[in-house]
């Protein structure tokens, strides 16, 4: 009798735990099934990027990352699963045409009707800054953006949803202020700058790294980026007298500002050239269209590995880079630069994936971009990928470079700068 009735009691519990254990795994699913853009087989990524428009070769950067993503759910990773802890990154971006009001559009798309999990470098100063209310009042991740815009990292604790990537622009410019201070004490410069927060965060730098000798400046002109000629302002830029040209601006205005240039007659003694638009492309369409004399020993900064770079050619970095754009980007310019930044910047994205958790929330991944502290292998010896609570600037190193028209390359140059 005795022996029944422990019998009994030992059934009763045993379905009692499983019973709970079954409740358990109800409310788990429940909770990871709420977690908008991730399911237990995959995780939803989305962008905007200009692929049209006077912007339109900073594509490449969504194009790249979206070449790394394949990558990586073709792989096993140290789990033995593909993709990220077994789910495939579904990978949406929309092209904006680098105007702000088509950002603030393609964004509702990505959130409300394809409704992703984060959205991950998106390019653009004032495309970001757009969308930043909109994004952190639903609380949907807003990360690793593509621009160096100093609010990123300024400005977390307003919009803790939002963060950046990249050295910010007024620590790049400050670089260029003191390099000028202290190559060419004597200089008279001229500085032409995109006339919205990325060209003044610039501005902003470039003055304060010059110091006591801000007043070395003759001329500062800006242009808009809708405009499609700068005759005027480089026309009043050489009457200044200036020898040293300080060019904060995009790609596409780049070239045309050193086109313009050129047509005037005008060639400065330096020429330095903000880091977002010193391409390998640029460089040769200006050599092409102004001459040798107007890109070599032109000066800039870089944070990533030159792929196209003599130095890099054995790299294992750049191999895998050139391996992934062979397989997944087949077609594409294997030398394109902004295609490997869009590969480096999804690789730290892949990174932040992974320290959320095995089954990552939006405030899981907002904390891990907290929590950054490691090595990408994209980016040149020393720099390294870090935050903290109150640091949220990811990346603040960089080098000199400077190009040369005979290799067609930029060099680096000096030792490692940190940027704040």
């Amino acid at each position: 009798m005795r022996r029944s009735f422990l019998l009994v009691l030992a059934l009763l519990f045993a379905l009692a735990a499983a019973s709970l254990h079954s409740a358990s795994a109800t409310t788990q699913g429940a909770a990871q099934a709420s977690t908008t853009g991730i399911t237990r087989t995959t995780i939803k990524l989305g962008a905007t990027c200009p692929l049209t428009g006077p912007a339109a070769s900073y594509g490449s950067i969504c194009r790249g990352m979206g070449a790394y993503y394949s990558f990586v759910n073709s792989r096993k990773g140290k789990d033995g699963k593909r993709g990220i802890g077994g789910r495939k990154i579904i990978w949406k971006f929309y092209d904006d045409a680098y105007n702000p009001a088509q950002t603030v559009q393609m964004t509702n798309k990505l959130v409300l009707e394809d409704k992703v999990f984060a959205v991950v470098g998106s390019v653009g100063t004032e495309h970001n800054l757009a969308v930043r209310p909109f994004l952190n009042g639903r609380k949907v991740p807003q990360t690793l953006v593509s621009t160096g815009a100093s609010y990123w990292g300024l400005e977390y604790k307003k919009w803790p949803w939002t963060g950046g990537w990249q050295p910010d622009y007024i620590s790049e410019g400050r670089v260029y202020g003191k390099w000028i201070a202290k190559n060419a004490p004597n200089a008279k410069i001229a500085i032409f700058y995109q006339n919205d927060d990325y060209g003044k965060d610039y501005l902003k730098g470039v003055e304060s790294g010059l110091g006591a000798k801000k007043s070395l400046i003759v001329s500062k002109e800006h242009y808009e980026a809708t405009d499609s000629s700068y005759a005027s302002q480089i026309a009043h830029q050489k009457i200044s007298g200036a020898d040293t040209w300080v060019l904060l601006t995009t790609p596409v205005p780049t070239l045309r500002a050193i086109g313009t240039a050129k047509a005037l007659a005008w060639k400065p003694d330096s020429i330095v050239i903000n880091s977002v638009a010193a391409t390998d492309a640029i460089m040769r369409a200006a050599e092409q269209s102004a001459g040798a004399a107007y890109v070599d020993g032109d000066i800039s900064t870089a944070y990533l590995k030159y792929p196209t770079s003599p130095k890099y050619k054995n790299d294992a970095a750049v191999k895998k880079f050139r391996r992934i754009m062979a397989k997944f980007a087949p077609g594409a310019n294997p030398n394109d630069l902004f295609y490997y930044y869009g590969m480096a910047k999804a690789y730290d994205s892949v990174k932040l994936l992974y320290l959320a958790g095995k089954n990552p929330t939006r405030p899981s991944y907002r904390k891990a971009t907290t929590r950054m502290d490691w090595v990408n292998p994209f980016t040149i010896k020393g720099v390294v990928t870090k935050t903290s609570a109150k640091d949220r600037f990811p990346l603040d190193q960089f080098k000199i470079i400077k190009y040369a028209s005979a290799t067609h390359t930029w060099t680096e140059t000096g030792k490692l700068i940190k940027g704040r």
